[in-house]
This record gives C-alpha cells, sequence and structure tokens, in this order.
C-alpha cells in the first residue's frame, strides 16, 4: 500500500516538473532581449505580480504566460452563477451534471484566454527596446494568430496538469502549480536580495526587518490554520452498542478558515485579469488607471482586502454544509448536547461556521495586505509578501494533511488485509 503513496507523490511531481519544463518554451516570434529589458524595468508593478504567479514564465514570454488564472476566472464565475442560478447549482451536485458544470468552465477558460492573448500580443506590437528594435519580429497579424494559439494550448496544458494531479496524484493541482511557480523564484527572489545589499542598494537591517516580517507572518499562518472549534457531538445508546468495535467521532472540527488558500488566489485573478489587459495598453488614460491599481498603492491594497473578505464568505457557504452535517448525525443517532437535531442543529453550525468565517476572513485578507505594504515599503521582491507565504505555507499544509490522511488510509487496509 506504501507502493500506492509513492506513486501519488512521483506522479504529483513528475507533472510539476512538466509545468516547470514548459515555463521555459517561449512564444515564438518575439525578442527575448527586449521582453527582459522590459520586465526588468517593470519588476514592481502589476507585471511583477503576475509573473511571480506564473513562475517566471511572463518575463520569458513562454506559451504558459497566462498561467492557470484565466481557468480560475472561469471557476470563479461559474461558482458565482452556480450560487445565483438554483439550476445550474443543482447540476453540481450530480454527477452527469458535474461533467456539464466543468465542460463550461473549460469553454469559458477557452474564452478569457483567446482574449487576455490577443490583448498581450496586442500590447507587444507596441513594445520596443532601448535601441529601438521592436519585441515583435514577424508579420503582426501572424504573430498574433500564432501567440493567441500558443498561449491557447499553453494554458489547456496548465489546465490539464493541474486536473491530473488533482485526481491521480496528492493535493489540489491548480494550488500545487501556483505553489510551484512561487517557490521556483524565491532562489532568484533570494540572490538578487543579497546582491543588492553587497551592491550597497539595500541596507542589512532591512533584510533583518523582511526576515522578521516573514517568520512572524509564517506563525500567524500556522497558528490560524492549525486552529478549529470542536463541537461535541453525543450518540444514542444503541449507536454506541452497534459501533462498540468502530472508533465513533464524538466532536466536529470546524476550521476557523474554512475557505483555504482559494480567497487569496481568486483574488489575485480578479486582480489580475483587468491589470493584464491595462498593462498592454499605450493610452495615457489607461496607463493612469492601470498604475492607480498597481500592486503596493492603496487602490490595489483596498481592493484586495475586500476581494479575499468576499470570497472568504462566499467559498466557506460552499465548503461547509451544515444541512448536510445535520442530516448525517440525525442518521446516526448523533446530537449536539443542548441543541435539538434536524433544523436546530443545522442554524447552530451555519452560526459557529460564520463566526469563524469571520474570523478567518479578517486573517486571511490582513496576511494578504499588511505584510505585503511593510515589503513593499522596505523594497523587497513580492516574493516576500504575504500572498505568497501565505500560498506556500497553507498548499504545503494542505498536502502534508492529504498525505498523512492516505498514509493513515493504507495503514487501515493493511490492518484489515490480514484480518486485525
Amino acid at each position: 500500500m506504501g507502493n500506492a503513496l509513492t506513486r501519488k507523490i512521483l506522479v504529483t511531481l513528475g507533472f510539476l516538473f512538466a509545468y516547470r519544463v514548459l515555463a521555459y518554451i517561449p512564444t515564438p516570434g518575439v525578442d527575448l532581449g527586449v521582453i527582459k529589458e522590459f520586465f526588468d524595468s517593470n519588476a514592481n508593478n502589476a507585471l511583477g505580480l503576475a509573473n511571480m504567479f506564473s513562475g517566471d514564465a511572463i518575463s520569458r514570454l513562454s506559451i504558459i504566460s497566462l498561467g492557470i488564472m484565466p481557468y480560475i476566472t472561469a471557476s470563479i464565475v461559474m461558482e458565482l452563477l452556480a450560487a445565483t442560478f438554483p439550476t445550474l447549482g443543482q447540476m453540481k451536485k450530480e454527477r452527469d451534471g458535474m461533467q456539464k458544470y466543468m465542460q463550461i468552465i473549460r469553454y469559458a477558460t477557452i474564452f478569457i484566454t483567446v482574449v487576455q492573448a490577443i490583448g498581450v500580443s496586442m500590447g507587444l506590437q507596441n513594445m520596443t527596446g532601448r535601441g529601438g528594435q521592436s519585441a515583435v519580429m514577424i508579420d503582426p497579424v501572424m504573430f498574433t494568430a500564432i501567440t493567441t494559439f500558443s498561449m491557447l494550448a499553453g494554458t489547456m496544458l496548465l489546465m490539464w496538469i493541474g486536473e491530473q494531479i488533482t485526481q491521480k496524484g496528492i493535493g489540489n493541482g491548480i494550488s500545487l502549480i501556483i505553489f510551484a511557480g512561487i517557490v521556483s523564484g524565491i532562489p532568484s527572489a533570494i540572490s538578487n536580495t543579497i546582491r543588492a545589499v553587497n551592491a550597497g542598494e539595500m541596507n542589512f537591517l532591512v533584510i533583518l526587518l523582511v526576515l522578521a516580517i516573514i517568520v512572524v507572518t509564517v506563525f500567524a499562518i500556522l497558528y490560524v490554520e492549525l486552529g478549529e472549534r470542536r463541537v461535541p457531538i453525543s450518540y444514542s445508546r444503541k449507536t454506541i452498542m452497534q459501533n462498540q468495535h468502530k472508533r465513533v467521532m464524538n466532536y466536529i472540527p470546524i476550521k476557523v478558515n474554512l475557505s483555504g488558500v482559494i480567497p487569496p488566489i481568486f483574488a489575485s485573478a480578479v486582480l489580475m485579469f483587468p491589470l493584464t489587459m491595462l498593462q498592454a495598453s499605450t493610452n495615457p488614460w489607461v496607463t493612469k488607471i492601470a498604475d492607480l491599481l498597481s500592486p503596493g498603492g492603496i487602490v490595489f491594497n483596498v481592493a484586495t482586502f475586500f476581494l479575499v473578505v468576499f470570497f472568504a464568505f462566499f467559498y466557506a457557504s460552499i465548503a461547509f454544509n451544515a444541512k448536510d452535517i445535520s442530516d448525517n448525525l440525525k442518521r446516526q443517532g448523533g446530537f449536539i448536547p443542548g441543541v435539538r437535531p434536524g433544523e436546530h442543529t443545522k442554524e447552530f453550525l451555519n452560526e459557529v461556521a460564520s463566526r469563524l468565517t469571520t474570523t478567518g476572513s479578517l486573517y486571511l485578507a490582513a496576511i494578504s495586505t499588511i505584510p505585503f505594504i511593510f515589503i513593499n515599503a522596505l523594497g523587497a521582491s513580492f516574493y516576500f509578501g504575504g500572498t505568497s507565504v501565505l500560498i506556500v505555507v497553507q498548499v504545503a499544509l494542505d498536502t502534508m494533511r492529504k498525505i498523512e490522511a492516505q498514509r493513515t488510509m493504507n495503514q487501515y487496509q493493511t490492518l484489515g488485509n490480514v484480518g486485525l
């Protein structure tokens, strides 16, 4: 049974390796030297932040430059529609309906990717290097067609890789792709920081402050992520007698952060979509709007804060179904002491989850913005900001939990096979 876990881990690592290889395949027809010059001068704005989430694929103008964000954006739209329209929400709950639901998300991903790819290709045609050379080396119409097709193929490959990791590997595929992209850029961010210190561009005390911010952020994340409210459960005597040889859980664990890493990822996707389109334009008014929304600015941080809070409540309402828990308890002969089974149990659980989600959403919003504000003020890299640290720590914790759960399940299956 250990071989099954090993196989899943190897499958996950294999797909993540394939993702990193794709990040080095450039879009045909571009002058990479001009692209590098452009990104060196835009490392601290929206493009720099988007580049972090793509694992430096944008700075290389890879075929996966748009990353997994179009898929996430399509998923957000579908989740909002499913919450608004009962028919679509019911489709998600049915097995055949879920397949149709996922198919709609894929078609929406294609549409968003095509729109973004066309916008990027048009922006590149107006880009020139310091020597006046154009970033595009082939016919503009042909370049637009090739870029759109290449980036569409790259995004669809990423979407497929994410789904394969979720189904055949360990952990959530989409989260792990973003995790791998951020982690892959950390060594270069560290080396650039050391180079800045050696060159006298950054004070050593600044490095100590950055390290202190990262350490405090990590401890805050671990403290909240491992926190949960345990709602006690009592079972009838008949249920206990029927399950005397089995372990019956005597509490319902409700996490402080029910929505996990999804809210900051969703918030980043919502902000990155318009910023990518605005950044590609040379119109003075559009450029001013892009600068206003640039990372580090007040508007960007306020928007991030409220989007994270919104998505925390939205996703928690999907992830935590009090009605199903209440029905299962009633069916199994369990009840919460002092609370009547059925509708009262559902209301009680919803109230507990709502209070925890309020705390969890404010925690997520604070972690996504406050460390980033300090890091940006100190002139350090995006990779040391709150959102990147939050994603890395949360995804690592979630993956470790899944590995531990798989090991526990394998042990029970082994004991069952030998008759113990």
